[in-house]
């Protein structure tokens, strides 16, 4: 396959740091891409998804689903300016039991994130 049909993708974390970038296939999988993300989650991170289902990759305001590829996900090829698409990372928080409620709930108002999809 010619580098000029690569998909250049980066990750943008909640906290504004990237992963990447690097060029992927257009038919790698969402999925595959969660992985990627995981393997290569920074470590000094507060918040760290355990597993792919924790992770949601957001491209143009549309969550992607696993088991898409980037072409059907509508992954732009080298029509940007610079070449890379950056993806938004979005980590859905750890589910706690009824004892950790209460917890759950200061924890939510000190750690407030506002985030805005252009």
């Amino acid at each position: 396959m010619a580098d000029d049909d690569l998909i250049e993708l980066k990750f943008r974390l909640f906290d504004g740091s990237d992963i990447g970038p690097d060029k992927y296939d257009p038919s790698t999988t969402v999925a595959s891409l969660k992985e990627v993300v995981l393997a290569r989650w920074p470590q000094d991170k507060e918040i760290t998804p355990r597993t792919v289902n924790d992770v949601k990759l957001i491209n143009a305001g549309k969550i992607l689903e696993n088991n898409q590829t980037l072409s059907e996900s509508r992954v732009p090829v080298g029509e940007l300016l610079d070449g890379v698409t950056t993806m938004h990372v979005v980590v859905r928080p750890p589910q706690l039991d009824k004892n950790n409620e209460k917890q759950l709930g200061d924890t939510q108002k000190q750690n407030c994130c506002t985030c805005t999809i252009l």
